[in-house]
């Protein structure tokens, strides 16, 4: 178990990021993610991360249902708002401003059938909204019971320390794997020296760094890798070369490619928690197994001499989103 943060809520050391069961990564089935969100739960995972804006209402719909046989008191619920989408799916921008916070959690405790939320965060940073001016509109849902902990997500470290300034910020969210490290220039400095947690998404870099990628697969539609960088035609091949690089670290450890992915995030310190983003049973439990991978000095270096930092070919996003990044500005 963890804390995130030097105040923030103790939970699981990995957890389980809910998003593809509703939403961008094409159909999934109902059933299958309700059981995988119980097998999480029975196999020690206390972390569930959401969005409302993941499938409009449909993952904290989902969640709400995986609950009702659950104590509430043994789960950590993780939410971000503010992302503003039209009926087709569309991005329309990110509300920052007081009024839609309330407004947004309201919305979100009604759909997940509880009274507060574990940690609540603005999932992009509104230009439009002085960071502490939403996290000002948290901090008084915290102050009556509706909130727990206060995070961010995408926040670079300007904007962490200000929000910081005006309540504790428990953690940040943010891609962070092998492929994604632009976060150890200056946001990780950052958080450990503010005592800010980690939770890190996209471990498996969207399906890269899982070994159950291949050049020929064909994506659904609605599955936004289709409009990633990293899995366009020009990049896609110098990507999977890395990944297969990773996979003979892997065979020689006797891990799969995903769990040596997983350990090494792990390994970067213990205020960092893993997001893993499994749908499936399955995947959930090859996932856990990271749990269990210890890595030498020696196997570090392989690691990172068959992915280098920097090595990944094509930005994480596309042009429009990644100019909604604070974090990489």
């Amino acid at each position: 178990m963890k804390t995130l943060g030097t105040g923030g809520p103790v939970v699981s050391d990995l957890g389980l990021g809910c998003m593809g069961m509703s939403d961008l990564y094409g159909p999934a089935d109902a059933a299958e993610s309700v059981a995988t969100i119980h097998a999480a739960l029975d196999a020690g995972i206390t972390l569930l991360d959401t969005g409302d804006f993941y499938g409009m209402g449909h993952n904290e719909l989902l969640i709400h249902e995986a609950l009702k046989s659950r104590s509430r008191d043994d789960v950590r619920i993780s939410v971000k708002f503010g992302a503003q989408r039209d009926y087709d799916g569309n991005w329309l921008g990110t509300d920052g401003r007081p009024a839609a916070v309330k407004t947004s959690l309201a919305y979100t405790l009604r759909r997940l059938g509880t009274d507060h939320v574990d940690v609540y965060r603005i999932a992009r940073v509104d230009p439009a909204v002085p960071i502490e001016e939403t996290v000002g509109a948290i901090a008084e849902e915290v102050a009556k019971g509706h909130v727990r902990h206060i995070g961010l997500s995408e926040a670079g470290a300007g904007t962490l320390r200000r929000a910081h300034a005006v309540h504790p910020i428990a953690d940040v969210q943010l891609e962070y794997s092998l492929l994604s490290r632009s976060i150890e220039r200056d946001i990780l400095p950052a958080c450990r020296e503010l005592g800010i947690g980690i939770t890190a998404y996209g471990v498996l870099s969207r399906g890269l760094l899982s070994g159950h990628w291949s050049k020929d697969r064909e994506l659904p539609a609605g599955d936004f890798r289709s409009f990633s960088p990293r899995f366009s035609a020009e990049n896609l091949a110098h990507n999977l070369s890395l990944t297969a690089a990773l996979g003979t670290v892997a065979e020689a450890k006797g891990v799969t490619v995903a769990q040596l992915a997983i350990a090494w995030v792990l390994s970067r310190g213990t205020d960092i928690v893993p997001l893993i983003g499994a749908r499936r049973r399955d995947r959930l439990t090859e996932a856990l197994g990271a749990l269990d991978v210890t890595l030498t000095d020696a196997e570090l270096a392989a690691i990172e001499a068959a992915v280098p930092q920097g090595a990944a070919a094509g930005d994480r996003y596309d042009d429009a989103q990644m100019a909604h990044l604070d974090s990489e500005r």
